[in-house]
């Protein structure tokens, strides 16, 4: 049986080997770079990240990456074009294992998603 019960995402991580567990840690990477004073922890049993409230959260899959929060409508309408071709809901974004990660993509979703974050903590 699976392990389930993960206390730091460093532990979740080493449930993972090769290029799974490459881009959590590239993804992990570009939340620090970008938002220096996130909060991480688990959160239903997979990393999240806190900034003034849920960031954003990811996941490992056989199949995909999946990058994860309740999206806003303004955030999937900016993006709209450069997620046409993920399988998105208003929840998750699914990244293909099989095609490069999206870093800039990821970065411009990170950066709205604190600038969002920050808004709404200042209203």
């Amino acid at each position: 049986m699976a392990k389930t019960n993960y206390q730091h995402i460093d532990e979740y991580h080493a449930a993972f080997s090769g290029e799974a567990l490459q881009r959590m840690q590239k993804i992990r990477k570009m939340i620090r770079k970008l938002v220096p004073d996130v909060e991480e922890c688990i959160s239903y049993q997979i990393p999240c990240f806190k900034y003034k409230g849920y960031l954003i959260y990811y996941a490992a899959f056989d199949k995909h990456i999946t990058l994860s929060h309740p999206f806003s409508q303004a955030l999937l309408e900016h993006f709209k074009e450069q997620l046409k071709h993920y399988k998105v809901s208003k929840a998750a974004i699914q990244i293909p294992n099989k095609e490069p990660l999206p870093e800039k993509l990821i970065q411009d979703l990170l950066l709205f998603r604190k600038k969002e974050n920050e808004t709404k903590a200042n209203k």
